[in-house]
């Protein structure tokens, strides 16, 4: 693992003085610099893992959503229930390959450190997200955090099929309602802190005691800086690349 810098130290120490015992964190653009979620969407598309007719849909469809016809939350879903019939085994085998080599060596030193850090102290800490739910899998055994506490676009699997039926996206307010639906019989009804980069994680930002803006958009940072929330952004330079 890349050594911390002092910086990167100081931001670490700042969380755990908090002594957080519930902590959320958005993952693209959060715990690593690119979009998994539509990084794997691109490679699929282009790799041949998903079928000719669903490449000749997603295509026009995802050139929709950027171009702002498609809500984001309708998008998100669709890229997990696209692949619906095919075994659940074939896609997470994908995703672990991919983001190994595509996204891992961008991955914040800080951001492990402080997780690891985290879950070492006995803090609660969930991974929220509206990428589809293998890749986030696959991200997070490398901060050795278990399925159960990953909220991400998430189907329901039968048999180790595929279906195209949704249980939830975490996006925008559905991030509160993911987060509030496993915290409802915990004394914990909101996170301690809460880490994320961008406009769909403002809900989940607000919700927490001590919101984090991590990497932020510029929306994002606008709105930290109103409210007074702590800003980081983490040096690319000094990535485990």
């Amino acid at each position: 693992m890349t050594p911390l810098t002092p910086a990167q130290s100081d931001f670490v120490k700042s969380v755990l003085a908090l002594s957080p015992r519930l902590a959320t964190f958005d993952c693209d653009g959060t715990l690593w610099s690119p979009d998994a979620g539509e990084g794997f969407f691109a490679w699929e598309l282009d790799n041949g893992l998903v079928s000719e007719a669903i490449v000749q849909w997603a295509r026009p469809r995802y050139a929709a959503y950027k171009a702002g016809q498609v809500a984001e939350d309708l998008m998100c879903g669709e890229m997990v229930t696209m692949h619906r019939g095919m075994r659940e085994e074939l896609v997470q085998q994908a995703c672990d390959s991919y983001f190994a080599k595509a996204i891992a060596p961008s991955i914040f030193p800080e951001m492990r450190e402080l997780i690891d850090r985290l879950r070492a102290s006995g803090c609660e800490v969930w991974a929220v997200s509206s990428s589809n739910q293998w890749i986030i899998r696959s991200a997070m055994n490398m901060f050795d955090i278990p399925k159960d506490r990953i909220l991400a676009a998430e189907v329901v699997v039968e048999n180790g099929t595929i279906t195209d039926r949704l249980i939830r996206v975490p996006s925008g307010p559905g991030k509160v309602e993911a987060i509030r639906s496993v915290l409802k019989s915990s004394p914990n009804m909101r996170p301690d802190c809460a880490f994320g980069n961008a406009i769909w994680d403002r809900e989940m930002l607000v919700l927490s005691r001590h919101p984090f803006a991590i990497n932020p958009n510029p929306d994002l940072k606008a709105i930290a800086i109103t409210n007074r929330w702590t800003v980081y952004q983490p040096d690319p330079d000094h990535t485990g690349r």
